[in-house]
């Protein structure tokens, strides 16, 4: 698997904190209007993942999946998820924290 997403040390802790309360997670960010172009947080299993989703690997130990249609967009990049203070989506779990994830990304070399 070719690791196409990072996360920062406060990425990192906030995933631990909330493992810690939730169990295993998993990242999607769909690239929809709203809360989905926004890396959302579930409990593992809790979105079922489907043929147009592309694992772009792991953060945390958590794996980081992408709609095919954003990827389309993002494929060329590195993802670096990183926190900001603010509400995060709706149903996203880190929404109660005062904290969002936010997606923030860099040029892959050619």
């Amino acid at each position: 698997m070719n690791n196409q997403v990072s996360a920062t040390p406060a990425a990192l802790a906030l995933i631990q904190t909330l493992a810690a309360q939730y169990g295993p997670l998993m990242f999607h960010q769909s690239g929809g209007c709203c809360d989905g172009s926004s890396p959302m947080c579930f409990q593992a299993g809790e979105l079922i993942i489907g043929d147009s989703d592309v694992l772009l690997g792991e953060i945390g130990g958590m794996p980081f999946y992408m709609g095919a249609a954003q990827f389309a967009y993002w494929q060329h990049t590195q993802l670096i998820i990183d926190v900001v203070a603010g509400r995060g989506g709706m149903f996203s779990l880190e929404g109660a924290t005062g904290l969002r994830f936010l997606t923030r990304s860099t040029l892959c070399p050619i």
